[in-house]
């Protein structure tokens, strides 16, 4: 296992790069604890799997080096950076029994047999895979295969880190959770370091001890999930992180004020002079309808079975607030939001409030 270091990293699949836009991994510095579970979360074309074939091996970057412990491993081959790794689609040789699959790795490193029958069996618990070891793969459906490359990737103790690229694509809903339970289980027990790829944020937040945000080629915040629902650090993280996202509005600020459309809204902190577009966030969860604070007008109530989630608008902007079953809408609804859970973004970056 090993920390994992990306100092000054950056590539672009252009010959002769001239400006910022032409890097599809704009430059980055960050440490990666040994032991840590991370997930790389962010919309198609953002750079998370050119990142993560970066740390492989697979792809060389343009600049900058990637440390594994204090070793340079930047130009060393995956054969020699002691990593497993799980695509998205099943990779597994039909002509091998399911047992067979899951010990190759460990017969390929010379491993004591009684080990090796050991280990596979112990992984084959964990994928709920025991009673189809000796069944050939071929034949196998999409899940099942899968769930072999998953307990390949995860058969062997002594790896640096385990890096899984959208591992669980093919895989049912039902069995998704299964499996990231028993990722999360296995964690646990080994400690390995783990990187974990995807687009959907339920698989990130529920996988993950620190999720690292990616847009448009950076990374925008790695945080606990709690930090990203809490104080994003870019309208983009708001955006993507939540259900429905962040609320988002143009504002002037002043001191511990905002103004919205010339209404004031109390920030609950003073933050100082902003330059350029000037937004607060708030979570819907945080926004409370009633019969007082700012006038808004209902579109439509979307009922979930929790909660009811009201889609509304003020001054002709988006609001999504949470409504708890069992509360009526007011006929004149209005919202007010919890001070303390606003946050006051400059250029869509987040503006710390003035001694924090």
């Amino acid at each position: 296992m090993s920390r994992i270091t990306l100092s000054k990293l950056a590539h672009s699949y252009l010959a002769n790069p001239t400006s910022e836009a032409d890097y599809a991994l704009k430059e980055m510095d960050h440490v990666w604890d040994d032991g840590g579970a991370y997930a790389l979360l962010g919309a198609s074309g953002c750079g998370k799997t050119t990142l993560l074939n970066i740390i492989s091996g697979l792809v060389r970057p343009s600049q900058g080096r990637v440390l594994f412990g204090d070793r340079d491993v930047t130009d060393a081959p995956t054969t020699e950076r002691n990593i497993a790794q799980v695509f998205q689609f099943p990779v597994v040789y039909d002509t091998m029994t399911v047992r067979d699959n899951l010990a190759f790795p460990l017969r390929n490193r010379g491993m004591d047999a009684a080990y090796i029958a050991r280990r596979v069996d112990q992984v084959a618990r964990m994928i709920g895979m025991e009673s189809e070891l000796n069944r050939k793969a071929r034949g196998l459906t999409a899940d099942a295969k899968q769930k072999i490359s998953l307990g390949r990737g995860m058969v062997r103790e002594d790896v640096n880190a385990i890096l899984f690229d959208e591992p669980l694509t093919v895989i049912d809903p039902h069995m998704k959770w299964e499996l990231r339970t028993q990722l999360k289980a296995l964690h646990r027990e080994f400690g390995h370091t783990m990187i974990y790829v995807t687009h959907d944020q339920t698989e990130a937040l529920t996988f993950a001890d620190k999720v690292v945000v990616m847009h448009d080629g950076r990374v925008v915040q790695m945080g606990t999930p709690e930090e990203l629902f809490e104080t994003p650090a870019h309208t983009f993280v708001g955006y993507f992180i939540g259900s429905p996202g962040m609320n988002l509005f143009d504002a002037e600020i002043a001191g511990s004020e905002a103004r919205l459309q010339g209404v004031k809204v109390a920030l609950g902190a003073a933050y100082g002079p902003t330059t350029g577009r000037t937004q607060i966030g708030i979570r819907p969860d945080y926004v409370t309808i009633s019969d007082e604070g700012l006038p808004v007008t209902v579109k439509r109530v979307e009922d979930v079975g929790r909660h009811r989630i009201v889609r509304a608008e003020f001054a002709g902007q988006p609001l999504n607030a949470i409504m708890p079953e069992g509360v009526s809408l007011p006929a004149e609804p209005r919202v007010t939001f919890a001070e303390g859970k606003i946050n006051v973004y400059a250029n869509d970056w987040r503006v710390a409030p003035v001694g924090a």
